[in-house]
């Protein structure tokens, strides 16, 4: 089923260059909830970091594996080996379709240093509050950029001080958020060791 999915989902993202569907977002709504759709089995037969891989590549991001300076972005190109052999260290998710109801492909990983988000319309609050809940990338991730997704606000940003070894936080054209000050203070309090950047209006 997969590789028939896999074989009509790009001429459907072609679709998009045309504005009868570009005016159905339901349609594309729908589309993107398949792509997030999380599938257990597969995270069971091929591992955590390979099935993540096939998501965030299947949504339009890209990934890096440890030891590797290529970011892949071409899903029928993923490197193959044993089981468990390619670990992702880096995720680019901009421009993606990645959405909450995906994030459990998040959960098994646990070398994952660095996640940029920019220009993802479906990323939202709820979406942080689960990446920050998620025990293995509170220890892992060290990096974090979270650019013109207009869905965030404070309440979503503030869970990030969860990430208890985060180094690095980017926060750059985020209208949802209207007191920076508030979110500078909160964040010097739980993570002072913290190099944070606001480019916020």
């Amino acid at each position: 089923f997969m590789m028939l999915f896999r074989k009509f989902a790009q001429p459907l993202q072609s679709l998009k260059k045309f504005p009868h569907f570009c005016d159905n977002r339901y349609f594309w709504g729908w589309l993107n909830t398949v792509f997030n759709k999380v599938d257990h089995e597969r995270i069971k037969a091929v591992g955590p970091d390979r099935a993540a891989s096939e998501w965030l590549l299947r949504c339009g991001a890209l990934v890096q594996f440890h030891g590797q300076e290529k970011w892949q972005q071409d899903y029928n190109n993923l490197p193959t080996g044993p089981l468990n052999k390619y670990k992702i260290k880096a995720i680019d998710a901009t421009d993606s379709c990645i959405m909450h109801i995906g994030f459990d492909y998040l959960e098994g990983l646990e070398h994952l240093e660095k996640l940029k988000l920019c220009k993802c319309h479906y990323i939202e609050d709820e979406c942080l509050e689960r990446l920050s809940q998620i025990k293995n990338l509170q220890k892992s991730i060290l990096e974090l950029e979270i650019i013109s997704c207009g869905n965030v606000t404070e309440r979503g940003v503030i869970s990030l001080h969860h990430l208890r070894n985060l180094q690095y936080l980017l926060l750059q054209d985020l209208p949802g958020i209207s007191n920076k000050n508030n979110v500078n203070e909160i964040f010097q309090n739980s993570l002072p060791s913290l190099k944070l950047k606001l480019d916020l209006q």
